[in-house]
């Protein structure tokens, strides 16, 4: 019999809106929806116009989900990385890499793509989302 479809809830990362789950686990895998740079404690977002802090607040609330589900960094198969501005890249890049590689102990990093999009708070400059699957 197939695994029945689960939302993912956890304080440890922002609210979501009600028209989605912070995550969904079926067959095996860990969709993590869209996270940005808010304070799961608060709701508010944090560190404006520093995209390096953005993105670690950003990837400790995908992280938080993640854990939530059973999974960690290292179940990751793929992250996709939404940026406002090109210009953003490098500065999001450093931040990025330092939580994955901090995250990731196989040494096997996440697939990974970026984009350049409109995003839908004016205080975001990043938001990110995963794709896991769990062992077992």
């Amino acid at each position: 019999m197939t695994e029945a479809k689960r939302a993912v809830r956890t304080d440890d990362a922002p609210t979501p809106m009600p028209v989605f789950s912070q995550g969904v686990v079926k067959g095996g895998m860990v969709q993590v929806s869209g996270q940005g740079p808010q304070d799961p404690a608060t709701g508010e977002y944090v560190h404006p116009g520093d995209v390096q802090a953005q993105t670690t607040r950003t990837l400790q609330n995908v992280r938080a989900i993640l854990l939530a589900a059973g999974a960690d960094l290292d179940d990751v198969i793929m992250l996709r990385v939404y940026l406002t501005t090109r210009e953003h890249f490098p500065l999001m890049n450093e931040a990025y890499a330092a939580f994955v590689a901090e995250h990731c102990p196989s040494g096997v990093l996440p697939a990974r793509t970026t984009v350049f999009v409109g995003l839908p708070r004016e205080e975001m400059l990043v938001e990110i989302d995963a794709l896991a699957v769990l062992d077992g």
